[in-house]
């Protein structure tokens, strides 16, 4: 491997980051005038981290587990950090809401697929967006912000989230830490092991196809082709295993830059208009 596995060593100052991290949190939901934060728990570490996170800001949080045709072992872990934040945040609260019957009332409402479309991914996709509906659903009830759980690889470099899925949250609390990082600030907020040593699983295929199988490369993998990039190399520096990670962060990146800038807005000329 290319690339040594995160020790169990701090290579970043984890309790200054998590100190920033609350009070910016902190700072702005009272800038915002909001009660708090609403949350998806899926059982993995950048929701578990996040959450944690916005427990210790002392305001309302809200986790809402949204289980659709979810992997019992996903569904276990979910459970096992909301009670690990019950536990110790008394400002923390929980909802279940299972959408797998409106996924399976969705899917009989559009039209039938034909051979060759890619029904699997836009599924997929509608999953996410089922769960941020549901998330915002609970925001303008409660007066909420929705807290996304995006890190940067996966925000900024392979663009690997749902586009007004996951994607579509008021604030990221941790789109500034490369999944490393976030593991880091796991150990250092002592979540549970079962999900700091679970494989990375966006779970909205319904399968145990981890990230790593969808990306073709692992996080650590993606990390430093990412910071190769930005130091401008490019595919003709690297051989080998390398070079096929190069290539596949280059193309990820590439081919969702539309989840990464902003929407393209069509502007009118003056005088066009008069």
């Amino acid at each position: 491997m290319l690339l040594a596995k995160l020790i169990n060593t701090f290579r970043m100052n984890t309790k200054n980051v998590t100190n920033h991290i609350v009070n910016w949190l902190k700072e702005y939901a009272q800038n915002a005038k909001v009660n708090g934060f609403v949350i998806g728990i899926s059982g993995g570490i950048d929701s578990a981290v996040t959450s944690t996170l916005c427990a210790r800001t002392g305001l309302p949080v809200l986790c809402v587990e949204m289980p659709i045709h979810q992997a019992q072992n996903q569904v276990n872990r979910g459970k096992e950090h909301i009670s690990f934040l019950k536990e110790q945040y008394s400002n923390v609260n929980s909802e279940i809401v299972d959408l797998t019957e409106t996924f399976e009332v969705f899917k009989k409402a559009v039209p039938e697929t034909k051979a060759g479309e890619n029904i699997d991914l836009s599924l997929a996709n509608t999953r996410a967006r089922l769960r941020m509906t549901t998330l915002y659903y609970f925001a303008g009830k409660d007066g909420l912000l929705v807290a996304g759980t995006g890190n940067k690889v996966e925000d900024f470099g392979v663009g690997f989230y749902t586009k007004y899925g996951d994607g579509g949250v008021d604030l990221s609390p941790i789109a500034d830490l490369m999944k490393s990082e976030v593991y880091e600030l796991a150990a250092y907020l002592k979540i549970t092991q079962s999900i700091q040593k679970a494989q990375p699983t966006d779970g909205l295929f319904g399968d145990s196809r981890t990230d790593e199988d969808q990306l073709g490369a692992s996080y650590d993998e993606l990390e430093w082709a990412m910071k190769k990039l930005d130091e401008g190399k490019t595919s003709e520096d690297f051989t080998g295993r390398e070079k096929e990670v190069f290539d596949i962060y280059v193309k990820l990146h590439r081919a969702n830059q539309h989840k990464m800038v902003p929407i393209p807005v069509c502007e009118i000329p003056e005088e066009i208009k008069n």
